[in-house]
C-alpha cells in the first residue's frame, strides 16, 4: 500500500482542512489509477474502489475472455479465465485485484503528487464556498504579517488581506493583534481564494451598529444609509417603523453606551446619527445639522439642491475642508450647493437687474416674470413659449421675441464673463444661475420646520 491506515488519514484531513471526505476518497482513487497506468500503460482497463470496511484502496484490472489472446494486457484465454471463474464464457470481462506494492517508486511519487494537488484543489473550493456565503459580514481575525503595507489576516482555515486603501488612516497593527473587518469580496484564484477585507467601507459601520443595536436586528429600526470619511467622521441615517421608538436614541443607547462601542472600534471616528425623512429637503436639512437652514431650492432634473443658510452658519454647514456638506451629499445622494443668505440675495438681485435691463421689459413685467420663477435673463432664455403666455400681458408673439432677446443677451453676458475670467482669474463669479422654474421647487424655512422628524442629528 502507498498509504497505511488510509481511513484514519482521510478522517483527520477532512476534519482539519474542512474538506468533504468523499472528495478526498475520489482524489485517492484517481491517484491510484494514475499510478497503475504509469506502471502498466494506458491500454489496461483499470478500476479503483475504496473499501469502506477495510479502509483500503483496491485496484482491479479487467480483461476480456477470448479464445485466442493477441493482447495480453487486455485479454485472457478462456482456460485461464475459468481458473478465476469456472462459469465464465468468451466475451465476459474478468477483474483481478492488483498488488499495489508492485507499482514502483515512480508510480508512487506520481500518485502522491496527484493526491497533493487534488487536496489543494478541494481545500481551495471548500474555503471559497465557505467564505463566498459570508460576503458582506464582519469577521474576526489575527494579524499574521505585513506585506507592502497590506495587512495579512489569519482567518482560521485561510488568510484574508486588508489592503492599504481599506485601512483606517493612522491606524497601526502589530503581529498577533486581533482585528475586525468587513468582507467586501471573495476572489477565486488558482493559488487559493483571496478574501478582501475593509475597515473603511460604509457597510462596516452599518454592520457594527447591527451588532450593537437589537432594535436594528429585530427590524424596528431601519438603516437608511451611511457615509464615511474613515477615521475622521461619519453620517448615519436611521428611521423607525414604531412611533414609540426613537431611532436615534436607540442607536445612541443608555448614556451613549452603544454608539461609544462603535466609536472605540473605529478608533475615535466621530459619528453623526441622522433621523431620516421621506421629504428629501428635510432629510438634507437633518444631514447638514448642526447648521440652521433658511431655505432649499430643489432641482429634481439634475438631482441637486441649493441650500441657503444664515451667514453665521455658512462655515458650520460646509464644515472643515467641506467635510460636512460632502458627507451630507453622499448620505442623501443629492448634489448640494451651500451658499449664504447674503450671497443668495446678491445673486437674486443681480438676476432681477438683468431682467429689468433687457430691452422690452419694464419693472412691472420683470416683477411678473420674477413671481413666476424666472429670476434672471439666463432662465428666461431657457423658457418655453407655453410657460410665458401664461403670464398676464404676454402674447405668443411677444413670448417668442422675449425668448430670442434673452438668448442673445445671455450669450453676450456669457462672452463678457469668459473674457473677465481670462483677465482676472481670481475674480469670483457672481452670476450663479438658479435652476429653471419648471424644474425648481423652493422650500422655505417655515416649510423645513414643519414635522416632528426635523430634530437635529445626534453628534458624537
Amino acid at each position: 500500500m502507498l498509504i497505511t491506515d488510509i481511513k484514519r488519514v482521510v478522517e483527520q484531513v477532512s476534519r482539519d482542512k474542512g474538506i468533504d471526505r468523499k472528495v478526498l476518497i475520489k482524489a485517492l482513487e484517481e491517484a491510484m489509477g494514475s499510478a497503475a497506468r504509469k506502471k502498466f500503460g494506458t491500454k489496461v482497463d483499470i478500476e479503483v474502489q475504496y473499501n469502506e470496511e477495510s479502509g483500503e484502496i483496491e485496484v482491479f484490472q479487467f480483461k476480456d475472455v477470448t479464445e485466442e489472446v493477441t493482447e495480453p494486457d487486455i485479454q485472457i484465454s478462456l482456460e485461464e479465465g475459468r481458473k478465476l471463474d469456472p462459469e465464465c464464457e468468451v466475451g465476459d470481462s474478468l477483474g483481478t485485484k492488483m498488488d499495489t506494492s508492485t507499482f514502483g517508486r515512480i508510480a508512487a511519487q506520481s500518485a502522491k503528487q496527484v493526491i497533493i494537488q487534488k487536496m489543494k484543489d478541494a481545500e481551495r473550493d471548500a474555503v471559497y464556498s465557505s467564505f463566498i456565503a459570508r460576503k458582506g459580514e464582519i469577521i474576526n481575525g489575527i494579524v499574521q504579517r505585513l506585506d507592502r503595507n497590506d495587512i495579512i489576516v489569519n482567518l482560521g482555515h485561510t488568510e484574508g488581506i486588508l489592503p492599504t486603501r481599506e485601512q483606517i488612516p493612522k491606524e497601526t497593527y502589530r503581529r498577533g493583534d486581533r482585528i475586525r473587518a468587513y468582507i467586501i469580496d471573495v476572489l477565486y484564484d488558482t493559488r487559493g481564494p483571496q478574501i478582501v477585507l475593509s475597515r473603511t467601507h460604509p457597510n462596516f459601520l452599518i454592520n457594527l451598529f447591527k451588532t450593537e443595536v437589537p432594535e436594528i436586528s429585530e427590524g424596528i429600526v431601519t438603516i437608511m444609509g451611511a457615509a464615511r470619511e474613515s477615521g475622521i467622521r461619519s453620517k448615519f441615517a436611521v428611521t423607525s417603523n414604531d412611533s414609540d421608538i426613537d431611532p436615534v436614541g436607540a442607536c445612541v443607547g443608555m448614556k451613549g453606551s452603544r454608539v461609544q462601542n462603535v466609536v472605540q472600534e473605529l478608533r475615535g471616528e466621530k459619528i453623526d446619527i441622522i433621523p431620516w425623512h421621506i421629504d428629501p429637503a428635510k432629510f438634507v436639512c437633518n444631514a447638514l445639522a448642526p447648521a440652521e437652514i433658511s431655505r432649499v431650492i430643489i432641482d429634481e432634473e439634475n438631482n441637486s439642491m441649493e441650500v441657503i443658510v444664515p451667514d453665521e452658519f455658512l462655515s458650520i454647514a460646509i464644515g472643515k475642508k467641506g467635510q460636512n456638506v460632502r458627507l451630507a451629499s453622499k448620505l442623501t445622494k443629492w448634489h448640494l450647493d451651500v451658499i449664504s443668505e447674503a450671497r443668495y440675495s446678491e445673486a437674486m438681485q443681480e438676476g432681477y437687474d438683468s431682467l429689468v435691463a433687457l430691452p422690452g421689459i419694464g419693472i412691472s413685467l420683470a416683477d411678473a416674470l420674477y413671481e413666476k420663477g424666472f429670476f434672471s435673463v439666463g432662465e428666461l432664455s431657457k423658457a418655453s413659449i407655453e410657460d410665458l403666455i401664461k403670464i398676464r400681458g404676454i402674447a405668443e408673439g411677444k413670448a417668442t421675441k422675449l425668448i430670442e432677446t434673452a438668448k442673445n443677451y445671455a450669450a453676450k453676458l456669457d462672452k463678457v464673463d469668459k473674457t473677465s475670467k481670462e483677465v482676472l482669474p481670481d475674480d469670483g463669479a457672481k452670476g450663479d444661475e438658479i435652476s429653471a422654474v419648471s424644474d425648481v421647487q423652493e422650500v422655505s424655512e417655515e416649510d423645513i420646520g414643519d414635522g416632528e422628524d426635523t430634530n437635529p442629528s445626534v453628534l458624537i
